[in-house]
């Protein structure tokens, strides 16, 4: 019991001499943007940064600071994506019928269409003939 209270004791004075040797420092924040209380001497490094990131420039012709472009252009391209993609939506439909896609070689504009139905599923190849491209789409059987 004595010895109990005697290690109690020595731990606490213990405690006591190894607190008295710890420091503490106080954290201090100091903002780098000048707005807000940084230094004064990052404000042209700073508006160097804005104006590079800044896209806008003043005084474009037939552009409307809006919408970042001509309406009347974005207008005329996305008649022009309508009216193409309908054509090709008429064409593809009667060259493959309702049927759905049949086996076999095509060629529309600039692209040779290879359809072949294997083990794995349906097999298109499309050939760009103009730049020699090619990409390969596998329809799985279900």
């Amino acid at each position: 019991m004595i010895m109990r209270n005697f290690l109690k004791v020595i731990l606490l004075l213990a405690f006591f001499v190894l607190s008295q040797n710890s420091f503490a420092q106080q954290l201090v924040y100091t903002p780098i943007n000048p707005s807000f209380g940084g230094s004064p001497l990052n404000g042209n490094w700073m508006l160097s940064q804005a104006q590079v990131q800044n896209g806008f420039t003043a005084g474009e012709t037939g552009i409307d600071s809006r919408y970042g472009s001509d309406p009347l252009a974005d207008f005329t391209a996305s008649l022009n994506r309508q009216i193409l993609s309908q054509l090709s939506r008429n064409l593809i439909s009667s060259m493959f019928g309702e049927t759905g896609l049949e086996a076999g070689r095509y060629q529309i504009g600039d692209y040779m269409i290879d359809i072949t139905q294997g083990a794995d599923g349906i097999t298109i190849i499309i050939f760009d003939l103009g730049t020699g491209g090619e990409t390969t789409i596998i329809i799985p059987y279900l």
